[in-house]
């Protein structure tokens, strides 16, 4: 099986893994990695950066029994590729055996292989991104109330993956991405300085949002915020932007991967088959999602990928497995195998998202008395083992169901299992990331002040 990519660097791949064999390895896959970079920065008008950059990394993974060794290099000589097959099987004769490894079975391998869209054949020049990062910081300082600028940037990139294994895979795709960023600050020292920013991220440069949209919404977010302040103590219902409220459904993905499961390291560990969110609530991991940030035709072990419906009406479905974690738990790989160069295979996300529901965002506050609306969380203070919640935030304060003042220096607080059992969706998804939400209510919050 083939695809896509350079049939040279599968061919690369291939011997490699045969000399693996060779040298006394019982099975063995590689992966090779081509990446190509382009990005560039601007502040208050002038040029910080211009980068091009290329690199390209090859990692073979080895298993003699229940043993297995990681090695990568740069360097695709002939002399370097034997001594890095050499490292290899030498380190995997010594290393402590691990009872989950394992290539996966030909039975579970993709064959069918989905036309995705994620490779954009246009890569942009220098000059494009330059102009692109002009515009958008321009129209950030045009807005009335910016006062400074911490700068604009664009990207764009494009990566080659292949990947070889002695049980008869072989397959290859490329992958691209693009940005674009703008990040200002209103006010003055004297009354008060706020700053936010916005940005843009697509497979294919085309889809990016216009630099002036960006800069434009950087501006206004960064000045609705002057006069920001602190709010009393108190239990409210509070609604997640969607900017923010990718952030909480992120904190799913993590709860229910595998691994933890396995290491008992999650909240949600024995969860499966219960409803954890409220009836109604669906949440899908869509790998075949055209031009998806997240896509992918299988994952990194070789295994089929498919859409899933992660939550269905409310209830745990599934968690997100490769091959070791599955095997730990005595199930099967869910297809969500992630993986670089120098270590082995973890579970991942791809493009995730709670769907839609049925009311719009202000439909959702009119009848809050008092609430706070979310625009901007700090801080990393989830415990992943107990479901403990508590960010820094910022966004408005809400009184008799319309937005009134911003408020700042505030602590959000609760638990991410009673907050997943009392969210609304509102009906605005937009799906432009790899994780992507519409605006949330929770109910019974504390919001922290003073």
């Amino acid at each position: 099986m083939s695809g896509p990519s350079s049939s040279a660097s599968i061919d690369l791949l291939g011997d490699l893994v045969a000399s693996a064999r060779k040298a006394g390895a019982d099975a063995a896959d590689a992966v090779l990695i081509d990446s190509v970079s382009l990005s560039v920065g601007l502040r208050l008008g002038e040029m910080e950066r211009l980068e091009r950059s290329e690199s390209g990394d090859i990692g073979l993974r080895v298993l003699i029994g229940r043993r297995q060794a990681f090695v990568s290099s740069s360097d695709r000589s002939p002399t370097a590729l034997a001594e890095l097959v050499e490292r290899a099987v030498t380190m995997a004769q010594i290393v402590p055996e691990d009872p989950y490894c394992g290539l996966a079975d030909p039975a579970e391998l993709a064959h069918d292989f989905p036309e995705l869209d994620v490779c954009d054949p246009v890569e942009p020049t220098a000059e494009r991104l330059i102009d692109m990062v002009r515009r958008g910081e321009d129209a950030a300082r045009a807005v009335t109330g910016v006062t400074n600028s911490e700068g604009a940037s664009a990207g764009w990139g494009r990566s080659g993956v292949a990947i070889v294994a002695s049980n008869g895979f072989a397959y290859g795709y490329a992958v691209t991405n693009s940005s674009f960023s703008v990040r200002v600050l209103a006010g003055d020292a004297v009354n008060g300085m706020e700053r936010d920013y916005d940005y843009t991220t697509a497979v294919h440069f085309a889809d990016l949002r216009t630099p002036e949209e960006v800069g434009r919404d950087a501006g206004s977010r960064a000045v609705r915020r002057l006069g920001a302040r602190k709010v009393a103590t108190r239990q409210v219902p509070v609604i997640y932007d969607p900017r923010v409220a990718r952030g909480l459904i992120s904190s799913l993905t993590g709860a229910i991967n595998g691994a933890s499961v396995a290491r008992g390291t999650t909240f949600l560990k024995d969860r499966l088959g219960q409803a954890i969110f409220p009836k109604g609530i669906r949440i899908i991991d869509d790998p075949h999602r055209q031009r998806g940030l997240r896509s992918r035709p299988c994952d990194g072990e070789g295994v089929a990928t498919s859409r899933r419906a992660v939550v269905e009406d409310g209830v745990l479905t599934t968690w997100l497995l490769d091959l070791r974690s599955a095997r730990q738990l005595g199930m099967h790989s869910t297809g969500h195998a992630s993986r670089g160069t120098t270590s082995p295979p973890s579970p991942s996300p791809s493009n995730f998202y709670l769907e839609a529901g049925a009311v719009t965002p202000a439909e959702l506050i009119h009848d809050i008395p008092d609430g706070f609306y979310i625009t901007d969380l700090f801080g990393q203070g989830i415990n992943g083992v107990t479901g403990d919640y508590s960010r820094g935030a910022a966004g408005f304060w809400i009184s008799g169901g319309e937005m009134s003042f911003p408020v700042a220096e505030v602590t959000v607080a609760g638990n991410l299992k009673d907050m997943f059992l009392n969210l609304t969706p509102a009906s605005d998804l937009v799906l432009r990331h790899g994780v992507d939400c519409p605006t949330l209510r929770l109910d019974g919050l504390t919001v922290a002040g003073r």
